[in-house]
């Protein structure tokens, strides 16, 4: 940013210190930037002094040596570099994508004005030319906005390929994001989502992760089997011959289904299967996995063991964060911020105490909700050494108390105590610009016991940023639109519009709070990556 100084110093060399302190301090710093910037625009929109042009896709863009390597790094190698032809070139063709080249009169004039308009549609060939011109100040823009319109890319079908270039380009923040949304939201996901731009290597590795969110396995062998059908498609367009097109085929198959936990389906569900076309076509394949499946269903522990064994077995065996009721609830807090501190909302599920289907047992779960804090009043302690004050405590916490109502008791036979292991997932709504979803997922795991009922989870939710200051809807609709609202900052007066809106808490009042709390069982022959 320029500054222009004004000199307002008009007493002599001659007079004392203390009058010259004086008169310094009357100096007056005039921002005169927005002139300047003007200037500099002017000569781009004008196309004044150029001494370049740029050609992208057969039109030519003249421009400025000094703003080009005043702006990225990789002009400034090329236009000051001897070594590259380009630096005494008076016209550089650069090539580019169709959707890079339909953006890059914008690109330019950003280098020249600071100003630059994103939408979901142009925001990743934007990033794609400043990340190979290197220009850094519009990457990190660019970052930023993808960041935080995340859920708006996946209700429009743009998050996969969000997610696919920045995986690939090193921008792990914004790259984990869009991972985490995919995972924690996967039905919706596929369902918006062209499923042919979801590459192989990007759906293994996704595939392979134990935090996937979605309602039972047979969800993901569906998912599964509609990609390849688009793969299909995409193969019998390569012009392979017909032996490359069967391996290729084959392996593709091989690949995907390898990761999907036939193990964790019911015999119902597996039945099923044997009908399918594709269990048919790669019969022995399919075969094999689901009598693995049946082995761990009908208690074949023997046969597991072997399984869980070999490379990836354990994967088999270990169950994902499943939605169905038969493994956890839903619990809803509406009039969330007309709640007492300290409130407490109580609900009550069972779960199964083993997915194989042989076992009928079940857990029965008491989950304790505290949105507002948890209180500890004053009390007397006592035992055999005397009486106790207990002082009172408060924890700015939301807590979630999860009880094992019915852990099994140790016999006098047995050498261990006997206990309840399972993986517990905690998933959280929230929204972003109006867009509802699984915004955070915790997960623990833990070992119930009867002298060990209870586990408190604190951190799924920021206490202070749940329970900020009420959040009032704008009462003047003609300046405060519900676009400020959403943006917390009005597009006509430009000032804050009311409170800005709480991340966590939906419905048209937001005032109302969603978790859901899932408990699936573990075995020994699980792969655990969570600890708790």
């Amino acid at each position: 940013m320029s500054y222009l100084t004004v000199d307002r110093h008009a007493s002599s060399a001659m007079k004392g210190s203390s009058e010259d302190i004086k008169e310094n301090n009357e100096d007056l710093e005039v921002d005169n930037s927005k002139s300047v910037l003007l200037k500099i625009a002017t000569l781009y929109a004008e196309q004044l002094m150029s001494d370049l042009t740029l050609e992208v896709a057969g039109v030519g863009y003249p421009a400025h040596r000094l703003i080009l390597c005043a702006s990225s790094e990789v002009f400034q190698v090329m236009l000051m570099n001897r070594e590259w032809s380009e630096w005494r070139e008076s016209r550089i063709v650069l090539q580019e994508t169709p959707t890079a080249a339909a953006v890059f009169p914008h690109f330019l004039k950003y280098f020249y004005t600071g100003l630059i308009k994103i939408s979901h549609e142009t925001v990743l060939p934007v990033l794609s030319l400043a990340d190979k011109y290197n220009v850094k100040d519009l990457v990190t823009l660019c970052l930023e906005y993808m960041s935080q319109h995340i859920a708006q890319a996946a209700k429009r079908g743009h998050l996969i390929t969000w997610m696919q270039y920045t995986m690939a380009c090193g921008h792990n923040d914004v790259a984990k994001a869009c991972q985490n949304f995919v995972k924690w939201n996967l039905e919706w996901v596929w369902a918006e989502c062209e499923l042919s731009e979801l590459e192989a290597d990007t759906l293994l590795a996704l595939l392979h992760h134990s935090d996937l969110v979605l309602h039972n396995e047979m969800t993901l062998y569906r998912f599964a089997v509609r990609w390849l059908n688009k793969q299909r498609e995409r193969i019998a367009d390569a012009g392979l011959s017909e032996a490359e097109t069967k391996q290729h085929w084959d392996t593709l198959v091989s690949d995907v289904f390898s990761h999907v936990r036939f193990p964790m389906m019911c015999p119902k569900q597996l039945a099923k299967l044997l009908l399918c076309p594709l269990t048919q076509e790669h019969k022995e394949f399919f075969m094999e996995r689901m009598a693995i499946a049946m082995s761990y269903q009908s208690g074949q522990y023997e046969r597991v063991a072997e399984v869980q064994s070999t490379e990836g077995g354990r994967m088999l065996f270990t169950p994902r964060l499943y939605t169905e009721d038969t493994w956890g609830s839903v619990v809803g807090v509406d009039n969330f911020h007309s709640l007492p501190s300290y409130h407490t909302r109580t609900f009550i599920f069972s779960t199964r105490r083993a997915i194989a289907d042989h076992s009928q047992d079940i857990n029965e779960w008491t989950v304790d909700l505290y949105p507002k804090g948890v209180w500890f009043r004053k009390s007397l302690l006592i035992v055999w050494a005397g009486t106790y004050d207990v002082p009172e405590v408060v924890l700015r916490t939301v807590r979630i108390s999860i009880t094992c109502q019915n852990c099994p008791e140790p016999d006098d036979e047995q050498m261990d105590e006997p206990d309840v292991r399972v993986k517990i997932g905690i998933l959280v709504w929230g929204v972003q610009k109006g867009v509802e979803h699984v915004s955070s997922v915790v997960e623990r795991v833990h070992r119930f016991s009867s002298q060990n009922r209870v586990l408190n989870i604190d951190g799924a939710l920021d206490f202070d940023e749940l329970n900020t200051p009420l959040y009032t809807p704008p009462t003047t609709p003609e300046c405060h639109s519900p676009a400020a609202r959403r943006t917390s900052r009005c597009p006509k007066c430009s000032e804050a519009a009311d409170n800005p809106e709480p991340r966590h808490l939906l419905g048209p009042n937001m005032d109302q709070l969603r978790i859901q709390v899932i408990i699936v069982p573990l075995t020994d022959y699980c792969h655990v990556e969570t600890t708790g």
